[in-house]
This record gives C-alpha cells, sequence and structure tokens, in this order.
C-alpha cells in the first residue's frame, strides 16, 4: 500500500522489468494472481514479486494503489480527487512488466456515495481492466447496476463463508443480487470460501460460468476451516482448474494467498505450481 506522499513519486518509477515476460496460461487457463497475496509489500514490489513467480494476469488490490494512511471520509475525498493519470501510470507499470491487469478490486459498499461508486469504474477504466471484483453488501448491487450499465463494464461480487444479513456466501446471495439487475452484476467466485461455506464449487461454476468474471483460488476445509496450503484442505482445486480446462471457460483462476507460510513468493510460487500440476 502507498502513502499519500509516495504515491506519485512511486507511480513515476519505471515498471519491474525481468528479462523474460511471464506465462502463466498452463494448458488454455488463465492462472493469475490477487495482489491481496502480495499484500505484505507495496505495488512497485508486488509487481515484481509476480514476475519473480511468474504470473501473467493481476486482480489488482484497491489497497495497492489507495494510500494506506487515510480512512472514512479522507479516503472518499482522495478516491474522488486523485488524478486518472495516476491509474494509468499503474497500468504503464503493468504493461512493462509483461502482466495483463485484467480486474480492479473496488469494494462497493453501502456507505459508498453514488459518486464514490461512479468513480470505481473510472479508476477502473483509467487502469484498464477488463472488470471490476468487489466484496459488497448484497443490497449494494441495485446501486451499483445503473453505473455499470452506462460503464458497461461487469462487477463481480466476491463471497465469504460467513453467513451473515446482506453479505455475499451463498448461492442464494448471488442470486439475490442479481435478480431484476442486468447481465453487469455478476460472481467473483471464491471456492475457498464457498467450500468452507459447504457448497459445491465445480457444480455452481458449471452452472453460472456465463456469470463468472473471476475465480479466487485457495485452499479451506468444510464447515469454515482454516485457511490451508493448496492440497491440505478440502476445496476441489483441482476439478475446478479441470473444468475450466475441458470446458474452455474464460475465467481467469487467480491465486489468492491467505493461509500462514514464512515467505510470500515462495508460497505463491508453490500455489501456481500445484495449479499446473493440476492442469497436467
Amino acid at each position: 500500500m502507498l502513502s499519500r506522499r509516495t504515491f506519485l513519486a512511486s507511480t513515476a518509477l519505471a515498471a519491474p522489468l525481468a528479462a523474460a515476460k511471464p506465462n502463466s496460461r498452463i494448458n488454455g487457463v488463465q492462472i493469475g494472481v490477487q495482489s491481496y497475496s502480495f499484500r505484505d509489500r507495496g505495488l512497485d514490489e508486488a509487481i515484481q514479486a509476480m514476475v519473480d513467480v511468474g504470473l501473467s494476469s493481476c486482480e489488482l488490490y484497491s489497497g495497492h494503489v489507495e494510500p494506506k494512511d487515510l480512512r472514512g471520509e479522507d479516503l472518499r475525498k482522495w478516491r474522488l480527487t486523485a488524478s486518472l493519470d495516476e491509474f494509468k501510470n499503474v497500468r504503464k507499470k503493468f504493461d512493462a512488466a509483461g502482466i495483463e491487469l485484467y480486474a480492479f478490486n473496488y469494494s462497493f459498499r453501502e456507505n459508498f456515495t453514488d459518486d464514490e461508486i461512479a468513480r470505481g469504474f473510472e479508476m477502473a477504466k483509467a487502469l484498464g481492466a477488463k472488470c471490476i471484483t468487489a466484496s459488497s453488501n448484497v443490497t449494494t448491487a441495485k446501486r451499483i447496476d445503473p453505473h455499470a450499465r452506462k460503464a458497461k463494464m461487469r462487477v463481480g461480487m466476491h463471497n465469504h463463508s460467513r453467513i451473515a444479513d446482506n453479505e455475499f456466501a451463498t448461492p442464494q446471495n448471488f442470486e439475490d443480487a442479481m435478480r431484476g439487475m442486468s447481465e453487469y452484476i455478476c460472481i467473483n467466485l471464491d471456492i475457498g470460501h464457498f467450500t468452507a461455506a459447504n457448497f459445491d464449487a465445480v457444480d455452481y461454476l458449471k452452472k453460472h460460468h456465463e456469470r463468472i468474471v473471476t475465480l479466487h483460488i485457495k485452499d479451506r476445509k468444510k464447515n469454515q476451516g482454516e485457511n490451508l496450503p493448496f492440497g491440505e484442505g478440502e476445496t476441489p482445486i483441482k476439478e475446478v482448474l479441470q473444468t475450466l480446462k475441458e470446458n474452455r471457460y474464460k475465467i481467469p483462476a487467480n491465486i489468492e494467498y491467505e493461509y500462514k507460510g514464512s515467505d510470500t513468493v515462495a508460497e505463491v510460487k508453490k500455489c501456481l505450481e500445484y495449479c499446473r500440476k493440476a492442469l497436467a
């Protein structure tokens, strides 16, 4: 995350470069990363980490561009007034590193103003993102939809595992949010959280793939189980990835590293290697 003081300076820096551009498309399936996986470092360092791991697609966590020292009304003011050139410069960094900035994770909440919602689409457009993902409230979808239709940009609602009022966790929550809305209100399916909430990620993917903009790949056990290294939980990661491969679904599968490990880059490399073997 960036402080206000360093945001402009950092976006002016040259993007990290690699001798060879990364390529994490495996047998037709685009494996990417949610940059939240690299939340322990700033934007430039996160991009370099993606290059080091060999990842060629990214869902950009808003915390990697929003000033980390701002909260509440100060953060809202920044969102409404920050120059869009700053976001264009962020895109240039990803382009230089050979990484597709596929989605922007900007989590609309009920306390967002209409201007704040609209600004999220302006940011995403400036970043060159194809879609937005959002840890949002179910009822916020009806406020997001007009802006999504105007921008002609899909918004994938992100689920967690804790079943609570007005939060995304169940298939019914997704259905409630999309009912009566345009085709731009979609799904960002986190298969780890979905499994922890005791739902079938493979079945849901097959039935609703046309409305899924991205997947989050993590491993958890059922019954609200903890995050675990890939292969140690009960999330059907291999089966999900094989479903993407066999059906040629053009849905990026983004690694989201959340379990406890000693070194972020090393652990994300392990996650990518697990995906590579699952798609062999």
